[in-house]
């Protein structure tokens, strides 16, 4: 048997990588695709062999990141790794690292950087890079991309995922899902679905309209199933309307794999499998996690999961079905053959220059300029000396962040990154400014020996922000990581005060802010005159920066996500009904997060949603816009009007001007980023939809497209708008 199935999964590879990489956007493929058929009948001669003890070990893990598998059919586990942003290191059969083995992975930008990047095409090149990287490694599943909506600043996972709109979060992640699945390797879009803070995330039940979660929190995994094609989905920990999102029938039988067609697998986030009867009549397919406490005394027994040997007593004694797991294997078989865990695999690359190249072109276009009075670039020629201030200027963050930390081939810091660049053509001097410990504040020594640093330089730069953590401790230290939340949105370790006496000492200082998202910058935003927002920039992270304040590479990045003045400006915040260390978290602000909220109740942010200036500056003018027959057509000239080559994400947000029902004041449908040479001019054209005009009505339960007057908006952020248009529909 395993000759054949074998041979099968060389076929079914080829043929998927083919059809693909050919559709764009690609759909789930049809029932009767031959492959599909194929495939089906070899599942149905392997289920026709499996006991009923073997298809049970099939729907539980086996170790850390493996499902079980059956030997004597040829049927192998299923590995997995963590890794939204590079493969993880290498870990035996329970959680302990394995020493003295090659798994030092490409450390590529995090997922708010590749977001603020508004590149598509570089979320498939992000995806193909964590493919290869798993093949070579020989995992089968890559545990990304993370898909949950950045509801509030101060989640501590908010640098896993991508932006606070919709429509930005499927256009990234179909590009991810497809480079990862090109390879061969399967994606697993999670978590499914609002895992939108880490407090007592397997305690938490969410309450939220239908409204609310088909126009904002679901969108991204729609398309990572219909267009990208995922083949696996990650349930989430918390609750959802009082069911676990892993029991929930709702969640993954009705909308996940009957209404939008999903036919891979439903892998359970890890322990987030909570009781036998209610997993085994919903749509979870494979439970993973183990007893961390059972761990520490190295006496694990995998088969006592709640879909362990229990499941085979309760259909022995008829109270379960057998049909019920006969579902779940098929599932996972089919995720077997799609990603030719079955026979040959490709090979793939690991750290190849190639690789790391990806990561330093992510890390350029994802750095975002968030202000500039006349300061940047620097000019190499004429920059003697430079006073580089801050901890995060020589710290490392791969190893950080949960279960998303990376083992780093390299990483290139700030302060690297600009040694690297002006070698012995500036004097660079280093002062740490603050000391990263645990509720750390200010301190005068160190504050002192930075200011005195930066008064006798030309002009100083400051590299402070966030930090992942990560210890024995598991998150010493941690502002951005797993199972831990921000306390608030000020910056840590006394930063504040220190960067007000550098900005006095030499008003010529560059602030950098590293991190999954903002801080509240009010006490020394006014007297900043530069403001970088740089994310966790990767393994080449100190090279991108140092090259976008020299202006050799010029700042393309938009903020994915709205930076308010201060937290209680947030939607999440402002409106919520039950605070946030509730375990019942309540989602009154409905469809109103992110710039939604601020466009509509006329909040000022600090930095708006797709702000991100240039070195140049582009006009738009000639807008267009025509109806036909279901579609829009709107086209605009945009011109470089600058001396300096560069690129503009084009934002287009709709408006409709009147509505049964509450809608935000506008809301993003489409984008381009177009590269335009100085002087250069390109008419820029999108179409929209039907899509790109309803909203979800809770009262009929179905999506709605009112007749009435349309405004098309374009602009460079949602608080930039350059040309505006009106369709009736």
């Amino acid at each position: 048997m395993t000759k054949p199935i074998r041979l099968l999964g060389l076929i079914l590879l080829v043929a998927s990588c083919c059809y693909w990489s050919a559709c764009d956007p690609a759909p789930t493929p049809p029932a009767d695709d031959n492959d599909t058929i194929d495939i089906e009948a070899e599942i149905d001669s392997l289920m026709s062999q499996l006991t009923l003890e073997e298809k049970v070990r099939m729907i539980h893990a086996s170790s850390a990141f493996t499902s079980g598998g059956v030997e004597r059919l040829g049927i192998p586990e299923l590995i997995m790794s963590d890794g939204p942003h590079g493969v993880r290191h290498e870990h035996g059969r329970d959680w302990i690292k394995d020493e003295g083995v090659r798994d030092s992975s490409t450390y590529l930008p995090v997922g708010t950087a590749l977001a603020a990047t508004w590149n598509p095409e570089l979320g498939y090149a992000f995806g193909s890079v964590l493919g290869s990287e798993a093949n070579y490694r020989q995992k089968d599943i890559i545990l990304g991309p993370g898909l949950n909506i950045i509801r509030s600043p101060l989640n501590g996972r908010n640098f896993e995922y991508l932006t606070e709109d919709p429509y930005l979060n499927a256009r990234m992640t179909v590009g991810y899902v497809k480079g990862v699945q090109d390879q061969g390797v399967a994606a697993c879009a999670k978590h499914y679905v609002a895992n939108n803070l880490e407090y007592e995330r397997e305690m938490v039940n969410v309450e939220m309209s239908d409204r609310a979660l088909r126009e904002i929190y679901l969108p991204g995994f729609k398309a990572a199933v219909q267009e990208g094609g995922t083949y696996t989905v990650m349930a989430a920990y918390n609750k959802f309307r009082g069911d676990y999102c892993a029991h929930s029938e709702y969640l993954l039988d009705t909308i996940l794999k009957m209404e939008y067609g999903f036919d891979g697998a439903v892998i359970s986030d890890w322990n987030a499998v909570k009781n036998t009867m209610e997993a085994v009549n919903a749509g979870i397919d494979l439970e993973m996690g183990s007893d961390l406490p059972m761990l520490a005394t190295g006496n694990v027994d995998y088969s006592k999961f709640h879909m362990g040997d229990t499941v085979v007593t309760l259909v022995n004694n008829g109270t379960v079905d057998e049909a019920l797991i006969d579902k779940k294997v098929r599932r996972l078989l089919r995720t077997i053959f799609r990603v030719n865990a079955i026979g040959e695999r490709a090979p793939g690359a690991y750290n190849t220059p190639e690789h790391q190249q990806v990561a330093r072109d992510i890390a350029d276009e994802a750095i975002v300029l968030l202000k500039n009075e006349g300061l940047l670039p620097l000019n190499e020629g004429e920059t003697q000396s430079i006073a580089v201030v801050g901890a995060n200027a020589t710290r490392k963050h791969a190893g950080g962040g949960g279960s998303s930390q990376v083992k780093a081939y390299y990483e290139v810091t700030p302060l690297e990154g600009l040694q690297n660049l002006m070698g012995d053509k500036a004097d660079i001097s280093y002062a740490e400014g603050y000391v990263v410990e645990k509720g750390g504040g200010s301190n005068s020594d160190l504050i002192a020996a930075a200011v005195e640093q930066v008064t006798q330089a030309d002009v100083a730069i400051y590299v402070g922000g966030y930090i992942h953590g990560y210890s024995d401790e598991w998150n010493d230290n941690a502002y951005d990581a797993e199972a831990t939340d921000k306390p608030d949105m000020l910056l840590p370790f006394g930063q504040d005060e220190l960067i007000e006496a550098v900005l006095a000492a030499n008003p010529n200082t560059i602030i950098v802010l590293m991190g999954g998202g903002p801080v509240d910058m009010q006490r020394w935003q006014s007297q900043a005159k530069t403001i970088v927002q740089a994310w966790y920039p990767g393994m080449e992270g100190g090279n991108a920066l140092a090259d976008v304040l020299f202006g050799n590479v010029n700042p393309s990045g938009k903020l994915p996500m709205t930076f308010p003045v201060k937290l209680e400006d947030s939607p999440a915040h402002s409106l919520a009904v039950t605070g946030f260390e509730s375990l019942e978290q309540d989602y009154t602000e409905g469809i109103f997060v992110g710039y939604r909220y601020f466009d509509s109740y006329e909040v000022e942010p600090a930095f708006a949603f797709g702000h991100g200036l240039s070195y140049t500056t582009f006009t738009y003018e000639n807008i267009a816009v025509e109806k036909k027959d279901n579609t829009v057509v709107v086209s605009v000239n945009v011109t470089n009007s600058g001396d300096r080559d560069g690129a503009e994400v084009v934002q287009l947000y709709v408006n409709d001007n009147e509505s049964a029902l509450p809608r935000p004041a506008q809301e993003l449908k489409a984008f381009q980023k177009v590269e335009l040479t100085a002087g250069a001019t390109e008419r820029v054209e999108f179409t929209l939809g039907e899509d790109a005009f309803s909203y979800y009505d809770d009262t009929q339960g179905k999506w709605v497209l009112e007749h009435g007057t349309f405004t098309i908006k374009l602009g460079s952020s949602s608080r930039d708008i350059r040309q505006e248009g009106n369709i009736e529909w």
